[in-house]
């Protein structure tokens, strides 16, 4: 009774949570939900009420209709949670949808402009190889993922050695590995690192994912040599499933 009383009614947190970036290039409705049909591909639950900030920078000057457009992102399992490079005279039709305006994008436009600004003012010398050094150890879960439980390994490798369970969740901003079967749903380089893979001993996913390039199989998964463990990859702009031996 005594801790009960002494306890706070509310705690305030930095707390960080994934959330996907919807990119558009296109204003009118009609071809945006086409795309996100042809994405989904039948499947209801494919964004499975994703967290996501919409992208306006590549058409910032375009007028768009936020009272069609946040809906039908929501229709798609897309719960919107901000809006990046909006043009000022939309904040107030953004707020009142409840959705915040990402400034965090503002300082970063500035400083790159700068920096532009900076290299026409005098000759840059060669760039130095960019060396990104992961210190962080990957996280290890010895247990099985069931429906419903969502893992994230952050700046991190993930390793599982039980199943992960329709239903369930993997996420790992570095590669994910599996030394069982695959069923749920897996996204490696969750940050945008397109060099993550994803390898299992049996790959019956839901859905998997490389630095945001999804690929759903309801169409059947790739007939691979048998007893080998399965690689998923990005080869280009399209996910890549393949046996490791024949990769060999």
């Amino acid at each position: 009774m005594q801790n009960s009383l002494m306890r706070k009614p509310i705690e305030i947190k930095i707390s960080t949570v994934v959330a996907v970036a919807i990119l558009l290039h296109q204003a009118a409705t009609p071809i945006l939900e086409a795309a996100l049909k042809e994405m989904c591909a039948g499947s209801p639950d494919f964004f499975d009420n994703e967290f996501a900030v919409i992208d306006v920078e590549s058409i910032a000057d375009t007028s768009l209709d936020w009272d069609v457009l946040i809906p039908l992102f929501k229709s798609y399992g897309l719960h919107t949670v901000a809006v990046r490079h909006a043009r000022e005279e939309d904040h107030a039709a953004i707020r009142a949808h409840g959705l915040a305006i990402d400034v965090v994008a503002k300082p970063r436009m500035e400083s790159e402009l700068l920096a532009a600004a900076q290299r026409q003012a005098t000759p840059a010398p060669a760039p130095e190889p960019q060396v990104i050094i992961r210190n962080n150890p990957a996280l290890v879960i010895d247990t099985p993922v069931r429906a419903g439980q969502r893992i994230y390994a952050r700046g991190a490798d993930l390793i599982i050695t039980a199943a992960v369970n329709n239903g369930a969740e993997v996420i790992a901003d570095g590669s994910i590995h599996i030394y069982a079967p695959l069923r749920g749903r897996a996204l490696a380089g969750a940050t945008g690192n397109t060099e993550a893979r994803i390898f299992a001993l049996t790959m019956e996913p839901e859905l998997v994912s490389i630095a945001g390039i999804y690929r759903t199989f309801e169409h059947g998964y790739p007939e691979l040599p048998a007893k080998y463990p399965v690689q998923v990859r990005l080869n280009g702009d399209s996910i890549e499933v393949s046996s490791v031996k024949s990769s060999g």
